[in-house]
């Protein structure tokens, strides 16, 4: 039995990276919310239509990349 251990080593490296950076999106989107929680607290209505489009653009990101991830496994 012959193990591939650059593939291996790959597909670790890139499933690291995409987890990373799918966590990061969702943290931002939560972030996002939160900002606008405080924002409108203070009455600033521009920043709460700009942390709500943020966020709402950082949750959209992570449909897209979860959707792609099942497409991948389906196909």
């Amino acid at each position: 039995m012959n193990i591939d251990w650059a593939a291996l080593g790959s597909v670790f490296g890139v499933s690291l990276v995409a987890t990373v950076a799918l966590v990061g999106l969702f943290t931002l989107g939560i972030v996002g919310l939160a900002k606008r929680e405080s924002a409108s607290a203070r009455g600033a209505t521009g920043s709460v239509a700009l942390a709500r489009t943020g966020a709402y653009a950082c949750f959209a990101l992570c449909v897209a990349a979860v959707t792609y991830g099942i497409y991948l496994i389906v196909a």
